[in-house]
This record gives structure tokens, C-alpha cells and sequence, in this order.
């Protein structure tokens, strides 16, 4: 999300942005005080981390994993007296990961950094040999069709293999004078030559979609994907096209061993050995948590945060620790403001990797809750201090939000910024299923820590990249926050901003609200 128009620090708002060592607060109401004990002398946020993203794991959409990630979900939070439970939206293609393993056999042994991809099939884990060849380059169909006749019983290497896995910012800092600007010209030349060929294959805009079924029908042993984004040997894990033949992944490194080997002409062989279950269509579920209110039980504050993941990894930082913030909220509020005036809920949202379904069918179903919506706070962007606040182009919401933002403890708040009256969210988290519809719904945006190029839908995105001082400091904020928000006697004014940022300067619109994908079979991604 970008900053536009109206950039105010939040020490403007609050007490001089210092860092103090007492805990010092914006006033001495008591439920603060509350907040802040429970929050950073008596945190769970390692405990529960530990257990979702270590004895669970990842928490693919429609997998067993997310099944269980969600049954504890639901008894952690009853555990803490919120009333919590299972709500069905719709179904999806469950898939259920085994053992998977890749192997150099010739012209040496090796086993490879790799595994297959979500939703591909395995080989029925018996082990699966093959010899390997890559995209050549393509300026016609006719030459697409004439590689096709030759990868029967082969591995296909459909990915751009990268001259470098070494990272971005060490060319910068080490390369000679020169040295990374012609690597990064060979990468980009690179790329675009090998994006060209994909392009003249036929197939519409080189869709891989497209391709990965013509090479499934041509008879290979399987295709070999590779992306890399610009850290030390990580992988961008996404779903596999094909449904017949096995697509895997290899590391940076690895990629490039073996593409190496192929044009050289050294003629490697791999094994392949996977295991799968495809469950077909399952039922999916959010998870959905209530503390009532006392006062005005039909306005509503809302912690929200996406609760599946990419499977290559742990899922920590996409998005476990925003789903660990809002239930560790969530626990903080239950001990220090068990009596809302306003009720508040969590939701934990199942597919927001396949395009926000879960949270878009919350709004579908729940109109009440979208009119009698007071504030909703979610964060998906790493486990990093959250640094970024947008009244979402709301410009009535503007004197609510900065009034709450006044009292929140300075230790937590004097790291964040506030965009006001800011711009509607485009899409890329759960917030945006609410703000389409014209409700508060804001954005907590926190601070990198590489989550772009190490984390984000990698295999490294493990337990051991959370920075817990940094999540302590989230709780404290959204708690608090949540906790002015269901105090304010003033319920958020939803005017709108009139003109708002679009691409290259030009005014944009409102965004509409799509409408919830509820069945695999209906989604383009999954066909």
C-alpha cells in the first residue's frame, strides 16, 4: 500500500517520539495499564507460535494441516473463555503433502533442494528416473511442437535459470566497478530472452498454465519449476497446473547445477520420488471468535488476519504471526477488558491465497457485522513492528483513528505512521474484502525484516524468523487500539474520499467487491 496525500508521524499525534524505559502511558487509565502488563510481562506469543507453526506446520488451503491449525485455534480460544467456532463458507481441492525427495544421480550423486509443488501429484512414491532437457529457445509453434515430440520420459525445466544466487545486496556491496551492473543486465536480458520463447510457443501470452498440460500430454516425467526472489537460495512455492504429471521445485542453486549440466550436454538424470494424496473437494472453514458486548452488541471491532499459508515452509511470517497477534489480542483483552461495550471478533480467514475467499465470504454472509462494523485491525506483511496505519481513504474515520492513536501507550505508538485520509486498499490483504464495501477496515503495516526477498512464499518462512520484541510491541498496539475502539461513544463516520490515487497520477475509483470464490472447480488458478 502506498502513502499518498497527507503523511502524519505518529509523534505528532502522541508524546515525543523517544524512546523511554519506564512504562510510561498516554493517561493512566487502568485497562491500558492492563493491556500493557499482560502484553509484555505475561506474553504467550512464542508458546503459541511454537505450537502452530512447529507441531502443526503449514496450513495449505483444503489440507489437513489447516484442519487441524483451525480445531486448535478454535479450543485455544474457548480455553480462554472467547466463544469461538468453525464456520463453512464453501469447499476447495483439499491436497494432503508425503515424502518427497529429488536426486542427481548421473553424472554425480547429489540430493537436491527440492520438493513438489501444491496440489501436483506424486509418483505413487516409487522412485521415478529420468533423463532432463530444458525450454530451448522458441521463435515459431512449429518449434514448440517439434521440443514437445522430444521430452517423452524426461524432466522439463520450465523456469529462467539465474546467472547468480548470490543476493542482491551483496553485488552491491562487494562487485567491482561495474561487475553487478553487467550481471544485472545479463539477468534482465536473460530473462526477457526466455520469457520470448514462452511467449512464442503459441499459447496464449505463454501462459505455463497451457504449457504444463501440452508437456503433460507429450509424455514427461515431470517439469521442474524455479523461482528466485533475490535471497540466498530460496524458492517461491505456488500450486502446480497439471494433475497427472508431477511438477517439482528446486533451489536456486540447484536449478542452475542441473540446468548447467543439460546444456553442456552432460546429461544428467534425476529421481524422483514423491508421495500425495489429492482429497478431492473438502469443506472449508474461517475461524470465528466473539467476547459479546455490554453496551452495543451490534457494533463490532474486528481483528483480522489470514490463517492459511503456502506450504514450502512454516507459513510464520505469511501470514502465522499475524494470525498469532490476533488471538494473542485477542487472550490480552479476555484478561484485561472482559466487558466490551462493543463486541469484538477475530477472524482467522482460510483462503486468502486463492484471492481473499474466506474474508469475502465473511462479508457476503455477515452483513450485519460489515453495517455495524466499528474498526477492523489486520496485518500480513512479517513479523516486523508495526510502523503504518491508513484511515483507508475514510475521511470521516480520520478524527476516530487519530484520536484513538492519541492515547495508545507512546512505547508502542511512537513507531507508526499515519497516512490520512490515505487511499483504499487495492486488494492485496482481508482488509480490502471490508473496505469495498465502504467499512473501516485498516491496514496495521509493519516493518520488512527481508520479507519480500526471504520469507514471503519461501521454504525459509520457519518459526526461527520471528522477532518477538517487535510482536510484543503489535499485541500492545492492537490491543489497545481495539480496546478505544469498542470504548468510543461515537460509532466511525464512513464518508468517503471523493478523488482518490490511481496509476501514473491519474484519479481512480473506489475498488468494488468481488465476490467470494467458494468451490475450487470455479476458480481460474485452479483449473
Amino acid at each position: 500500500m502506498k502513502r499518498t496525500t497527507l503523511l502524519i508521524v505518529a509523534a505528532a499525534l502522541l508524546l515525543p517520539a523517544t524512546r523511554v524505559e519506564a512504562q510510561r502511558l498516554a493517561d493512566s487509565d487502568p485497562v491500558l495499564q492492563r493491556i500493557w502488563d499482560e502484553g509484555m510481562n505475561n506474553s504467550q506469543f512464542a508458546e503459541l507460535s511454537q505450537v502452530l507453526l512447529d507441531a502443526v506446520g503449514p496450513r495449505l488451503t483444503a489440507s489437513p494441516q489447516m484442519e487441524r491449525a483451525q480445531e486448535w485455534a478454535v479450543e485455544t480460544l474457548r480455553s480462554w473463555g472467547v466463544q469461538a467456532e468453525l464456520e463453512e463458507y464453501g469447499t476447495w481441492e483439499g491436497w494432503d503433502r508425503g515424502v518427497s525427495h529429488v536426486d542427481l544421480i548421473s553424472p554425480r550423486v547429489r540430493s537436491l533442494e527440492g520438493r513438489i509443488l501444491a496440489w501436483s501429484p506424486g509418483t505413487d512414491g516409487r522412485p521415478v528416473e529420468g533423463g532432463v532437457t530444458h525450454l530451448p529457445e522458441i521463435n515459431t509453434p512449429a518449434d514448440w511442437a517439434r521440443f514437445l515430440g522430444t521430452v517423452s520420459g524426461r524432466y522439463v525445466m520450465m523456469s529462467y535459470p539465474q546467472p547468480t544466487c548470490r543476493a542482491d545486496e551483496q553485488w552491491e556491496e562487494f562487485a567491482m566497478e561495474g561487475s553487478a551492473e553487467r550481471m544485472s543486465r545479463e539477468r534482465m536480458m536473460g530473462q526477457r530472452t526466455w520469457n520470448e520463447s514462452l511467449a512464442n510457443t503459441g499459447s496464449q501470452d505463454g501462459r505455463r498454465r497451457d504449457l504444463h498440460q501440452q508437456l503433460e500430454e507429450a509424455g514427461a516425467a515431470g517439469i521442474i519449476t524455479s523461482q528466485w526472489p533475490g535471497s540466498f537460495g530460496t524458492t517461491r512455492v505456488f500450486n502446480a497446473y497439471n494433475r497427472e504429471t508431477p511438477t517439482f521445485e528446486l533451489g536456486c542453486e540447484d536449478y542452475g547445477l542441473v540446468f548447467r549440466l543439460v546444456s553442456e550436454g552432460q546429461e544428467p538424470v534425476l529421481r524422483l520420488t514423491a508421495e500425495s494424496e489429492n482429497r478431492g473437494e473438502v469443506p472449508v472453514f474461517n475461524v470465528i471468535g466473539e467476547i459479546p458486548g455490554t453496551e452495543w452488541p451490534d457494533q463490532y471491532v474486528m481483528l483480522s488476519a489470514h490463517f492459511d499459508s503456502w506450504e514450502g515452509g512454516s507459513g510464520a511470517t505469511d501470514n502465522g504471526s499475524g494470525s498469532v497477534l490476533m488471538m494473542e489480542t485477542m487472550r490480552i483483552l479476555q484478561a484485561a477488558y472482559p466487558n466490551p461495550k462493543r463486541t469484538i471478533l477475530i477472524g482467522l480467514w482460510s483462503g486468502e491465497e486463492q484471492g481473499l475467499n474466506g474474508s469475502r465470504a465473511y462479508t457476503e454472509d455477515h452483513p450485519e457485522v460489515v453495517e455495524g462494523l466499528q474498526a477492523l485491525w489486520n496485518q500480513d506483511n512479517g513479523t516486523g513492528r508495526i510502523v503504518r496505519l491508513s484511515a483507508q481513504g475514510l475521511v470521516g474515520a480520520v478524527p476516530s483513528v487519530a484520536r484513538w492513536m492519541s492515547r495508545v501507550p507512546a512505547e508502542v505508538g511512537q513507531y507508526v505512521e499515519m497516512d490520512l485520509p490515505g487511499n483504499p486498499g487495492s486488494g492485496g490483504s482481508d482488509y480490502a474484502s471490508f473496505v469495498c464495501h465502504g467499512a473501516p477496515g485498516f491496514s496495521l503495516g509493519a516493518l520488512s525484516w527481508d520479507y519480500g526477498s526471504h520469507t514471503w512464499h519461501t521454504h525459509r518462512d520457519t518459526y526461527d524468523k520471528l522477532v518477538f520484541d517487535d510482536l510484543k510491541n503489535n499485541a500492545v498496539l492492537t490491543a489497545s487500539l481495539t480496546y478505544l475502539a469498542a470504548e468510543d461513544p461515537e460509532f466511525v463516520d464512513r464518508t468517503r474520499r471523493t478523488v482518490i490515487a490511481g496509476r501514473n497520477g491519474q484519479p481512480g475509483q473506489w475498488p468494488t467487491c468481488s465476490p467470494a470464490t467458494r468451490r475450487s472447480s470455479d476458480s481460474p488458478r485452479m483449473q
